[in-house]
């Protein structure tokens, strides 16, 4: 599949990508940092933003999209940043295509499959929405809010949707894909050790990289090393987008 992207600055080339229910901007701040002294390239992965949508949604299938993308681009070495389900493709890569990649920075996810169903109030949001015709941004953010009281997650859902002709709105992202797919997002199958440097960091008030996923990650990326980021949850790098850009500068230098 032939992926979306936004390629800034010059440099080394760096690999941007985003997570679940997002798009090629999400890293934004991050790219702001790093075309300073890199190539940027910030995609927009199946299923999502402007790219195309299909029935297969797994990270097998996400990662060879970003192999094509490498291939494509005449791509011989990059580094690869990638949060919570991008973090999880990264890590695919890493297991695929080794020889290709420098370093890599996960934001805020684990190697391992994580149980329960941690985004029910959101598509029981989106399946709000499509069952009712969205004439406004403003009708779209009233119909999510009876499923998410957190308005910053509304805005972050909102700012996917977008006018399809002079009166309906919806949103570029394949919820009912999404929503079939959800076992494989949340899943994960161990890969072999990958024997590079990658880091991991962690917003200190987020669950998704806990202390009992230590072992896991150890096992797959022996040379793993850890950064908190205190006063942060799952978007981190949104957060404290300034320390964050330091620490994985610091790691790329």
């Amino acid at each position: 599949m032939n992926l979306h992207f936004k390629a800034q600055g010059s440099g080394s080339p760096i690999i941007l990508i985003h997570g679940l229910f997002g798009s090629n901007d999400n890293l934004g701040l991050l790219a702001r940092q790093l075309k300073e002294n890199h190539k940027v390239i910030s995609v927009d992965l199946r299923n999502h933003g402007l790219s195309a949508h299909n029935q297969h949604h797994d990270y097998p299938s996400m990662a060879q999209d970003i192999i094509a993308l490498l291939d494509q681009e005449q791509i011989s070495t990059c580094s690869i940043i990638g949060h919570s389900m991008g973090g999880k493709v990264a890590m695919s890569l890493c297991d695929r295509i080794p020889d290709l990649i420098e370093k890599v920075v996960i934001i805020d996810i684990a190697p391992v499959a994580y149980s329960g169903h941690h985004h029910q109030n959101v598509f029981n949001a989106l399946t709000a929405l499509q069952s009712e015709v969205i004439l406004s941004r403003t009708q779209a953010d009233n119909v999510m809010s009876h499923h998410i009281e957190d308005h910053g997650v509304r805005q972050f859902l909102l700012k996917s949707l977008y006018k399809r002709d002079q009166n309906q709105y919806q949103l570029r992202f394949n919820a009912p894909i999404l929503m079939q797919s959800y076992d494989n997002i949340m899943g994960w199958q161990e890969i072999s050790p990958y024997n590079k440097p990658i880091l991991f960091i962690k917003g200190q008030n987020s669950s998704y990289l806990l202390p009992e996923h230590h072992s896991a990650i150890q096992r797959q990326f022996p040379q793993a090393k850890a950064h908190i980021v205190a006063q942060a949850g799952h978007w981190v790098h949104a957060e404290k987008p300034d320390q964050v850009s330091r620490i994985i500068l610091n790691f790329l230098n």
